[in-house]
């Protein structure tokens, strides 16, 4: 049996569609149709069902793709270390959220780019979750740091490690709700009226961090507007410290503000809000040495970022 074609049916397998298994293969998509019936012709069964969106694999395309699918995945890495040795400069294509990705995983990569040049070639984009992970699949990007988990056999999740959320503000709003009922209403967990006053500071009209705060926390909604909608919550903090309201942010990000007193901690809720972080790959890219290297470096790293 021709392995191109078991390449082309394990692609598609993954895809779940003829266009997106060609663009990732570089070819046509009538030459993919052309592949997979050659290989259903060959075998005397069907392998796919055509639906308006995509394709389905039948019983038989599954079984055939579970078989597959490793050993052609085991040859691809034995060709991919046999060219990676050390001459040769691989290029890594990171995906993720701004902040994250700007904080914690490119500082940790760039430590395989090597001081005399040889290793890892970096490039790196920013994208909120969706954009990310189309991008990942369309073979934009080799990794990718979400926070939504991919649906699907084409893209393969880790959980990389989980983000704690604080609710900040400078220390004159602190002042206000620091005494009396507002005080006792923030300790016992409750939403403070006292909160409703002060501005608030998010990254989307539609306060997704306060939002999710609000609900984990008070299981209610927030009052306030946005007074300030900036789409970078590193400038939502910068925002912050200048006084400009209340913001939620993770706590990697505030913690060095927090410690120095620029902001404080509007409340210490027994159990934090968190948010997790996913590291993805297209399904079978493993196989090759400069991905699986930096997705196990940034597994090894977030250990100590959670």
């Amino acid at each position: 049996m021709d392995l191109a074609l078991l390449r082309t049916f394990v692609t598609v397998h993954r895809a779940g569609s003829f266009t997106r298994a060609a663009a990732l293969l570089g070819l046509s998509q009538p030459a993919v149709t052309s592949q997979i019936r050659t290989l259903e012709r060959q075998l005397g069964r069907p392998l796919f069902l055509r639906q308006a969106r995509g394709v389905t694999p039948t019983t038989i395309g599954d079984e055939l793709a579970h078989k597959a699918a490793p050993h052609l995945d085991a040859l691809v890495e034995i060709t991919e270390t046999g060219l990676d040795d050390e001459s040769s400069l691989r290029t890594l294509h990171l995906a993720g959220p701004p902040e994250f990705t700007a904080e914690r995983a490119l500082p940790a990569l760039t430590e395989l780019t090597g001081e005399d040049g040889q290793g890892y070639a970096l490039r790196a984009s920013f994208g909120n979750a969706e954009e990310t992970l189309e991008g990942l699949a369309a073979g934009h990007h080799d990794l990718a740091i979400t926070t939504a988990r991919p649906r699907g056999a084409l893209l393969t999740a880790s959980t990389l490690c989980d983000e704690e959320h604080v609710l900040v503000a400078a220390p004159k709003w602190a002042g206000q709700i620091g005494s009396g009922e507002a005080l006792k209403t923030v300790r016992s967990g409750k939403q403070a009226p006292a909160f409703e006053n002060i501005p608030v500071i998010e990254v989307h009209e539609s306060l997704p961090f306060v939002s999710r705060y609000w609900a984990s926390v008070f299981d209610s909604r927030p009052a306030a507007p946005g007074t300030v909608v900036v789409p970078d919550l590193r400038a939502v903090l910068a925002c912050a410290v200048a006084g400009a309201g209340l913001a939620v942010l993770p706590r990697y990000l505030c913690a060095a503000a927090l410690e120095r007193g620029e902001v404080v901690a509007l409340h210490e809720p027994t159990v934090p809000p968190l948010r997790t972080y996913f590291l993805v790959v297209r399904t079978g890219t493993l196989a090759m040495p400069h991905i699986a290297r930096a997705h196990e470096w940034l597994l090894r790293a977030a250990a100590d970022w959670c």
